[in-house]
């Protein structure tokens, strides 16, 4: 009996002690670190709308397109948040490349009707105002849209989400593409957000600072902005209402 409680203890450390190195043996991801309440939350941008965040040993893809290579070297994903069906946002071999057997798409309606049937199944559909959890992650879908007559053609209200995203005690806000609607200014408490700023298909710098200064989240990254002076972004947001703006590595 004490021979087999033996083996049987040595039998579990050799398993822990084994799934200890894997876990150690995913890829590292580096990147603005951002303190919560549990552990430490990872931002990495990529390119253009694309980027990575990893909180409690997850790892989720925003917008990934591109192709399996701007993802090398880092760590695969838990969870891919698409938020529209343009191509700077969506492209099916990407994911196709990257998705994991477990991995889990968060996206619209109309993003999941343009996916192949493998895709799909593994798409989780979020409607404007819609909130899931992603394992222990809050993931609420925030209107995205156009608003100004000459752009009303680009993105209409209810097609794409933008995100926020619980982390621990800390909120995270992805525009996705959109202007500055009601529904950005309406929010509060956002501690990271991610806004776009180019044109036609977005809004102005002007747009994009009016309305970070109005929600006011403690760091604000300008992405999606291709071609925006972000220089004039961070002088219009300023100092005085207590936001941060950084500008990452997108370009």
């Amino acid at each position: 009996m004490m021979l087999k409680i033996r083996l049987l203890a040595s039998v579990v450390a050799v398993l822990a002690l084994s799934l200890s190195s894997c876990k150690s043996s995913e890829p590292a991801m580096s990147g603005d670190v951002f303190s919560t309440s549990r552990g430490d939350l990872i931002v990495h941008p990529v390119n253009h709308a694309t980027f990575l965040m990893n909180w409690e040993g997850k790892t989720i893809y925003v917008d990934p397109v591109g192709g399996a290579t701007p993802f090398q070297g880092l760590p695969a994903p838990d969870v891919i948040l698409v938020t529209d069906i343009h191509g700077d946002h969506l492209n099916a071999d990407t994911l196709t490349a990257i998705v994991q057997p477990e991995t889990v798409i968060v996206a619209p309606q109309a993003v999941r009707d343009t996916l192949p049937e493998a895709l799909q199944g593994a798409t989780r559909v979020l409607a404007n105002g819609e909130t899931l959890n992603v394992g222990e992650i809050p993931v609420e879908a925030i209107p995205m849209y156009n608003i100004t007559p000459e752009r009303l053609q680009y993105h209409t209200k209810g097609r794409g989400n933008g995100y926020v995203l619980t982390f621990g005690d800390k909120r995270v806000y992805i525009a996705g593409d959109t202007e500055d609607i009601p529904e950005m200014r309406a929010l509060r408490n956002i501690d990271v957000a991610f806004v776009p700023m180019n044109l036609p298909y977005t809004m102005t710098v002007a747009q994009a600072a009016d309305a970070v200064r109005e929600f006011r989240p403690k760091v604000v990254y300008p992405y999606h902005s291709r071609g925006s002076d972000v220089n004039e972004f961070t002088r219009l947001v300023g100092t005085d209402v207590g936001v941060e703006v950084r500008v990452g590595a997108w370009y």
